[in-house]
């Protein structure tokens, strides 16, 4: 190698090295589990955070499994905001050690517990930990966000209270947003059925029976019996779609597709929503408001 190339790699090193210090320089860092926190995050923390997600699109937050480089994220974090409610499965345990020696916030800890579904009764954990399709829940875990923000970070208190009010402000307009747009579903026909029971806040909160193949967590195994019971009641019931989810494989669903067509019975698939994960960074659906717009069009579309 001449020793022009040399001087060119160092160089060309040294500026790359630069312009990555001076991206996060003076901001704080936070790491967050699933991309609808990231999100919270980043609207609240503006300009004075740096936000790493764990979990990308498409992933299952209830069968994650931390890898080295999510402990190395965690570590090197300030701040760490989890869903909690066992949403993160084995993880719990890494973040609660953790919590030990530096800021580590469960979002959903502000959410009074007599507002929590119980999860044991469809298999899964103490509580349904799905707040976020109901807004007024997801209010609350962006409260949190602003608190920790706020503590961690008070010379900035007065940026994160503001765009924690702004952010706020959105929230309760798009709770009012998804409740109205709802009721443009006849109300026999507001019957949601997808592939796993996550949906359970957005039935109580907007007015919709909730149906899931799966339990609340995916984890939970299904079997030839929940298969041919959630068919027959598809055709018990003329029920004329279903929903699969990014996160979660559309076989099982299939299944009970064609077990209605077998029955003489037509359903179809009403279209993908995001359940535990958002779309794809830089689309409109890789936010959390654009998520459930994006989910709650796609129902209304497909029901109505």
């Amino acid at each position: 190698m001449t020793l022009s190339a040399l001087v060119l790699i160092v160089v060309l090193t040294a500026c790359s090295s630069s312009a990555e210090s001076g991206s996060t320089e003076g901001k704080m860092q936070v790491t967050a589990t699933t991309g609808m926190i990231a999100d919270v995050a980043r609207e609240i923390g503006g300009a004075y955070v740096d936000v790493t997600g764990l979990m990308g699109p498409g992933v299952d937050p209830h069968l994650y499994k931390a890898s080295q480089g999510d402990i190395r994220k965690l570590e090197q974090a300030e701040v760490i905001f989890y869903n909690g409610l066992h949403l993160e499965g084995k993880m719990t345990d890494i973040l609660e050690k953790m919590s030990k020696s530096k800021t580590v916030t469960a979002v959903t800890d502000g959410i009074p517990v007599d507002e929590l579904h119980s999860g044991q009764e469809t298999g899964g954990t103490e509580y349904d930990p799905h707040v976020w399709f109901d807004v007024s829940h997801w209010m609350h875990a962006a409260e949190a966000v602003r608190d920790t923000l706020v503590k961690a970070d008070p010379d900035h208190a007065e940026a994160y209270q503001a765009q924690a009010e702004a952010y706020l402000a959105k929230l309760e307009e798009l709770d009012n947003e998804v409740r109205t747009k709802i009721q443009e579903i006849p109300e026999a026909s507001r019957v949601l059925v997808t592939a796993h029971d996550a949906f359970g806040y957005f039935g109580e909160a907007y007015g919709m029976k909730v149906m899931g193949l799966q339990g609340i967590s995916t984890a939970a195994e299904y079997g030839a019996k929940d298969v041919s019971e959630l068919r027959d009641y598809l055709v018990d019931n003329n029920i004329k779609a279903v929903f699969v989810e990014s996160s979660v494989p559309a076989k099982a669903m299939e299944a009970i597709i064609a077990g209605a067509a077998e029955k003489g019975h037509t359903v179809s698939i009403g279209g993908e929503l995001f359940s535990d994960a958002m779309g794809a960074e830089g689309t409109e659906e890789g936010t959390y408001i654009g998520m459930i717009r994006h989910n709650t069009e796609t129902i209304v579309e497909a029901l109505k």
